[in-house]
């Protein structure tokens, strides 16, 4: 099975019940994601994305990057939440997701991937590390970063926080 990195933009007053009720957080989730598989948003409307198996990879540059939040992670704990898949939900308040907006705004998927090969990937271990031995190029990466960016842009705009976990 594989570990797919997963992300679901949630409002404020959806923010405050998910951190007291996990498992409502859950189902309006999962709720989510099913109404965008039949019809999937451009990242922009999206309320839901997935960056695939590109999340370790992505986390590798954005830390070389020097980036300030960490959105492949989250950086804060929902209390007392239940395994989604490969550990339990994590999540970015309003305000790093604002954050991580402009500094995404600012580094393009191909800024990001600049001076770096997969030699450099397979060498860290980074998440999936056959793809990185095999030598595969980084178009993958940078186009799952480059969905990031409208995603965290308008959860920016519409003052929510986002929900960050591995499934």
């Amino acid at each position: 099975m594989s570990m797919i990195g997963q992300y679901a933009c949630v409002t404020p007053a959806e923010f405050d019940r998910a951190l007291g009720d996990p498992e409502w957080a859950l189902k309006l989730v999962i709720g989510r994601m099913e109404a965008e598989a039949g019809q999937p948003a451009e990242p922009a409307a999206a309320r839901c994305l997935d960056v695939d198996k590109a999340w370790d990879a992505l986390g590798f540059l954005l830390r070389r990057a020097a980036f300030p939040v960490d959105i492949v992670h989250g950086e804060g704990d929902i209390p007392a939440a239940e395994d989604w898949g490969y550990g339990p939900p994590r999540y970015l308040t309003a305000e790093r997701v604002r954050v991580a907006a402009e500094v995404l705004a600012g580094i393009s998927g191909a800024d990001l991937t600049a001076g770096v090969g997969p030699e450099d990937l397979a060498e860290a271990e980074v998440y999936p590390s056959i793809v990185w031995e095999r030598g595969e190029s980084l178009d993958y990466v940078r186009e799952h970063y480059d969905a990031l960016r409208p995603f965290f842009r308008a959860a920016a705009d519409r003052g929510e926080a986002v929900l960050v976990w591995l499934g």
